[in-house]
């Protein structure tokens, strides 16, 4: 029985919390821990081991039937979420990285919103930086009063949205993320910038101005706080952008503009990554010459800009 407490009512809807994780078995009872003891009761936990060399199995066996185990080879994020997804249930579905922690009522408080707004199709909410003892750190990552939102006129027409949540604060309806998953999965790429980007430009949401989860920053983050984030970032946004244009041409502007700041921000540290440049070239040569244009127009720009921050 996959399902904790009780079987789930016929007028609630069942959420899928999916767990991904990769040698965070000194994070990962935390992490599980915190989504079995969610006051919400109509719920399934799925882990994801993405081929941990650690004892994260060991701990994962541990909880046997409370949660469902899924197992399998190293092949980054985006591999995980296709493969929680796959066995999902739920009418909403919640991510959870397993260096982070879910809030007691974070589902109760998702669900609600969904429920209040039947024609949204996301749900982002806020979060609190903690370090690795779960002490706060004197940042958050978003901050931002409860509304509804339409951004899809802004995605589509190649803008970037306002600062966006990390995984652990990304909450789904099942028949949004079906038109998502699976995504690529491609060594580099930031699975949880992708859901995001395109999410928004597929339906219309809602951003909930409360803390219901802990993001924890600490050595092994893959992002956060890094010394090498802007290498990290630029391969993110060349690779993303890549991916967006070939699995959603109607994306194909917003695609433009993160290659020419992943562009822009490798010429800042000394010029695309070797490993990548086959990945620019293809791009470019699929669009049309006033596109390639503007693309360098931004690298050019977000060159300088980078340039000019690292300046004395």
């Amino acid at each position: 029985m996959t399902v904790s407490n009780e079987s789930t009512s016929e007028d609630r809807p069942l959420v899928s919390i999916l767990i991904n994780n990769y040698n965070y078995a000194h994070f990962i009872t935390e992490a599980i821990d915190s989504a079995l003891n969610q006051t919400y009761p109509f719920k399934e936990v799925i882990v994801v081991d993405d081929g941990s060399i650690d004892n994260s199995q060991d701990i994962i066996f541990s909880y046997g039937e409370r949660i469902i185990s899924v197992l399998k080879k190293n092949g980054g994020q985006a591999s995980t979420f296709n493969a929680g997804f796959a066995a999902s249930r739920g009418d909403i579905i919640c991510f959870l990285d397993s260096d982070d922690v879910f809030l007691a009522e974070k589902i109760a408080e998702v669900v609600e919103v969904f429920e209040s707004h039947k024609d949204i199709g996301w749900c982002f909410h806020d979060q609190k930086w903690v370090d690795e003892n779960t002490n706060p750190i004197p940042k958050s990552s978003t901050q931002r009063s409860s509304h509804e939102c339409d951004l899809r006129g802004l995605i589509k027409a190649g803008k970037l949205p306002p600062p966006l949540p990390a995984t652990s604060a990304l909450c789904f309806k099942r028949s949004l993320l079906q038109q998502i998953l699976p995504m690529f999965e491609s060594e580099g790429t930031s699975a949880d910038r992708y859901l995001k980007h395109v999410a928004l430009a597929l339906d219309k949401g809602f951003f909930l101005g409360k803390v219901l989860s802990l993001h924890r920053i600490h050595g092994s983050n893959a992002n956060s706080l890094r010394n090498d984030k802007q290498w990290v970032a630029a391969k993110s946004f060349i690779l993303t952008g890549y991916w967006l244009r070939i699995k959603f041409p109607i994306l194909t502007k917003l695609a433009n503009k993160m290659l020419g700041v992943g562009i822009g921000s490798y010429w800042a540290i000394g010029g695309v990554d070797p490993q990548y440049q086959h990945i620019v070239k293809n791009h470019l040569s699929a669009i049309s010459l006033i596109e390639r244009f503007e693309i360098y127009l931004r690298a050019y720009y977000h060159y300088l800009k980078k340039v000019n921050q690292v300046k004395p």
